[in-house]
């Protein structure tokens, strides 16, 4: 079936006729607050946040156009799209003219018939959205399967063939309604929707489908459990039918294999309509599991007395190593020879891994776990087969993949895990490391006789070595296809930059659940074709809509300048540093970092979404993340004990002021002497409501008023490599990913303690702050730390400069590569800015006079600066930037 990993979650509490939270946080115009829980749907797994703001008694345009603007100011929710909710068009069109970048309406229908219907559709693909469509016409909402996709159908034809949308960006909601109501006539409503969803699938393959799951079980609010069964279970059922995204409430979802057998069966009878007493067998046993909230399926303490080849996939699915080298030794005992172990017990337990990885029922951390019991087994084969002149899995491997991080990068966690994932999934995994050169890579390729290659990439530079690899393997005549992946990497950049260098197939990946569907799709001679023409044309057409959208720069440089961000100079008096200087940090053990750690980063490492510590009690993933988490307790508690880390860093303040749009910092608090200059990007994008143009070098006061900036630059120590290279040559890549894991949340953690020292001691412009932990993560205390190569100062060069002036290759044993990436990676740079009103922000697209003036203010060709900052053009290079229009 489709994994539920690739079902796009639609987050429901922002909408104030779903959440009586929500609901009374804007009545009460408490938006501060209602912007939290937008945050927190974003935090807890959200791809695209749904805001209603239709209530009788609130100006709800006014109330969408406030909230709109907030969001586009917060970066952490402004990063997922939004979808405008409302029953009254004039709302949603409030909304449209808020939101950056695309976004859903939902939703129109031809309940008026079909006049408004494309009025409003027209309207809607003017402000560049896609649009949910109801199964409602003039007669009403569709109940039935037949009539839900003859509305989708007619209004597929007005929409595509009278209002220019394209498939893809048509979302039918064909109607989840309440079953087990007690009518008769709701019983077939789940029914009439899954066939609803095959027929348009069928029928209009390119477009989406969502629904309101909450809808189905509305019958039993108040009792958790059977709501989470019946939500799962419907998703079950719906999702291989074509339904690929909805309304959910992450919360009310359990796995569908936790749900206890008889509750299982009852739902499905009412969701499948089985039984003309369905409803009622499903209230008898209602009462048993109201309040349980979770269902869990427990681990049979019999399974050691099941025969060999189960106990084998039951230590794999389980991630067991206790027993598994006896077992795979009483397998080999039995077999004709030692390969035969691996080709059949061990390969059947992985598929079941891979199959409930698919499926959304197992999860990375676990997935990665039973790696290392396959590794075992095959470890304890080896030198059998050595004997016999096999290598484990030569002649079973599905095909080899070749993984590398391009040359100057350093960060290779994501890669690690695609390819734990591949290799558990019996795919030959070649993986050259990090900072790999173009000519090594393909040349290995040719050695290795690879089926296909996988790029990775952190930070912004590498996006131009994967452009260089692609354009090399068209030179070198290679046809093998090529994937792309990692943080900046995106399926935009990837069919407009890389794809046009390479004809043999650029794949984007964007995260490890979804590479096996990938690989599977290019290895296989039957899928290929039309998996790969599929990838082009619809790289084709994300190329044709780039040019048709034109620039998105509405703003000058002059006139950015002029509405720059006001420091209220004449009022506020800047506080001088207590520590002046340099100061080298040796006095951070792990023991001290510990407390300082933010976890929820720790599990998007393991594609585990969800904010912690909440995600320890989330229905479907709370299992999976408490023994994660204590897993990773465990591991510090030996890192603390036996000194595996060495955390060290060093912190700047020195004198600064601001000139223009750069920063000089002086040699000498006399101030006579430019000892370093820092320019600064500035904002160019369209403002609205006062909205000043921000850069950096606003929070700095400028000549004539003393003022000071900082830096810093931290690692967690240079052992991290070395220890995960140990594990993952015992074939531990478990361990592996989790010191490297540890080490990157530790590095953020020194940062963190850092700057709160430099807070209150050794700058001291907040002696007496106090915060806990979660107050340092959220952020409330004044001042900010931003880092080369992140939104409010996207240029990775200016770590060049930073280090200088830290002499951190000396005091901190980090260095730069020639893409600017620290090495070790387990590291954190920035600057400080104490102003009080200083925040973060992003820098947005930039016009090519800002970019012409940025390049000669920092001393270097302007084709350089162009590639540095390549994600961030809003223009295309070396051609005259277009007249400037409103996106």
């Amino acid at each position: 079936m489709t994994g539920i990993s690739n079902f796009i979650n639609v987050g429901e509490r922002t909408n104030v006729t779903g959440s009586a939270k929500f609901k009374k946080l804007i009545m009460n115009d408490d938006y501060p607050a209602a912007l939290e829980v937008a945050r927190q749907q974003v935090e807890n797994g959200a791809q695209i946040i749904d805001i209603n703001m239709d209530e009788g008694l609130l100006d709800s345009a006014a109330a969408m156009t406030t909230f709109m603007n907030l969001i586009a100011s917060e970066p952490d929710i402004s990063r997922v799209p939004v979808m405008i909710d409302s029953s009254k068009f004039e709302v949603i069109e409030a909304g449209l003219k808020c939101v950056q970048g695309r976004s859903i309406v939902n939703s129109i229908s031809l309940k008026e018939g079909e006049e408004p219907f494309l009025e409003q559709a027209r309207l809607i693909r003017r402000y560049g959205a896609a649009v949910v469509v109801m199964a409602f016409d003039e007669n009403g909402q569709a109940e039935t399967a037949q009539h839900k996709f003859e509305i989708c159908k007619r209004s597929y034809d007005l929409l595509t063939e009278k209002a220019g949308f394209d498939p893809w960006d048509i979302i039918f909601d064909p109607n989840i309604f309440a079953v087990a109501t007690g009518i008769e006539e709701h019983n077939d409503y789940a029914n009439a929707f899954f066939d609803a969803c095959s027929m348009i699938k069928e029928a209009m393959p390119h477009t989406h489908i969502s629904g309101g799951l909450s809808n189905v079980s509305f019958s039993f609010r108040g009792n958790n459990a059977v709501r989470e069964a019946m939500h799962s279970a419907f998703l079950y059922h719906a999702i291989p039918r074509g339904m690929d995204m909805g309304i959910v409430n992450a919360g009310q979802i359990t796995v569908y294999d936790d749900i206890p057998d008889e509750l299982r069966e009852h739902v499905e009878d009412v969701l499948l309509n089985r039984r003309d007493d369905a409803t009622d067998r499903l209230l008898e046993i209602a009462d048993k599991y109201k309040g349980s909230g979770e269902a869990s399926k427990k681990e049979d303490p019999k399974w050691r007395e099941q025969e060999v080849e189960k106990r084998l996939e039951h230590a794999l699915v389980h991630g067991i190593t206790d027993y598994v080298i006896e077992d795979t030794e009483e397998c080999r005992q039995r077999a004709e020879k030692p390969l035969d172990v691996i080709e059949g017990p061990l390969m059947d337990g992985m598929n079941v891994v891979g199959d409930l990885f698919g499926d959304g029922k197992m999860f990375l951390p676990q997935v990665v776990k039973s790696a290392r019991v396959m590794k075992t087994a095959v470890g304890h084969l080896l030198p059998y087969m050595e004997e016999e002149k096999r290598l484990a899995g030569d002649t079973s491997a599905k095909g080899k993949v070749l993984m590398a991080t391009v040359k100057g990068d350093v960060h290779d966690i994501g890669k690690n895990i695609v390819g734990v994932v591949l290799q558990c999934n019996n795919y030959d995994v070649v993986d050259l490391g990090v900072m790999v050169p173009t000519e090594d890579i393909l040349a290995k390729a040719k050695e290795e006789k690879a089926d296909i290659i996988g790029l990775s990439g952190l930070i912004t530079p590498s996006l131009d070595r994967m452009v260089e690899v692609a354009s090399e393997m068209k030179r070198q005549d290679f046809d093998l296809p090529l994937l792309i992946g990692g943080a900046t990497t995106s399926k935009k950049h990837t069919a407009l930059k890389v794809a046009p260098e390479y004809e043999h197939g650029v794949i984007h990946v964007d995260d490890a659940s979804k590479a096996v569907g990938v690989v599977s799709r290019l290895l296989s001679a039957k899928a290929k074709p039309d998996y790969l023409a599929g990838i082009a044309d619809e790289q084709a057409k994300m190329r044709e809509g780039q040019i048709d959208k034109g620039p998105r720069i509405t703003t000058t440089i002059e006139e950015a300048r002029a509405n720059a961000f006001d420091g209220g100079w004449d009022e506020y008096t800047p506080t001088a540093p207590q520590t002046p200087g340099l100061t080298v940090i040796d006095d951070m053990p792990v023991s001290k970092l510990r407390g300082y750690i933010d976890w929820t980063p720790f599990f998007n490492t393991w594609e585990m979404k969800g904010k912690f510590p909440a995600i320890l009690d989330d229905p479907a993933k709370g299992e999976t993340a408490r023994e994660l988490y204590d897993h990773a307790q465990a591991m510090l508690d030996k890192i603390e004990k036996e000194h595996w880390f060495t955390p060290r860093g060093v912190v700047g303040l020195w004198p600064a002021n601001s000139e223009g749009d750069d920063i000089i910092v002086w040699d000498s608090e006399a101030r006579e002497k430019v000892a370093w200059r820092m320019p600064q990007l500035r904002q160019q994008g369209k403002k609205s409501g006062g909205k000043p143009h921000m850069s950096l070098a606003d929070f700095i006061a400028p000549k004539g008023k003393d003022d000071w900036v900082g830096g810093f630059a931290v690692t967690s120590g240079p052992e991290i490599h070395a220890i995960a290279d140990r594990f993952k040559q015992d074939g531990n890549d478990y361990d592996s990913i989790l010191v490297q894991a540890l080490g990157d949340r530790i590095a953020e953690a020194f940062a963190e303690a850092l700057h709160e020292r430099v807070r209150r001691s050794l700058w001291g412009y907040a002696p007496d702050e106090q915060f806990d932990n979660e107050g340092l993560i959220h952020e409330q205390y004044g001042g900010i730390r931003p880092a080369p190569g992140y939104p409010a100062c996207p240029d990775h060069t200016e770590k060049r400069t930073l280090f200088k002036m830290l002499e951190a290759t000396e005091h901190t044993g980090l260095e730069l590569t020639e893409s600017c990436a620290m090495w070790p990676a387990a590291a954190v740079s920035g600057m400080y800015f104490a102003h009080p009103r200083s925040a973060y922000f992003g820098i947005g697209r930039l016009g090519a006079d800002q970019v012409s003036d940025y390049a000669a203010r920092k001393g270097m060709e302007l084709s350089e600066m162009e590639k540095w900052l390549a994600p961030s053009l809003g223009y295309t290079p070396g051609l005259p930037e277009p007249e400037k229009k409103i996106a």
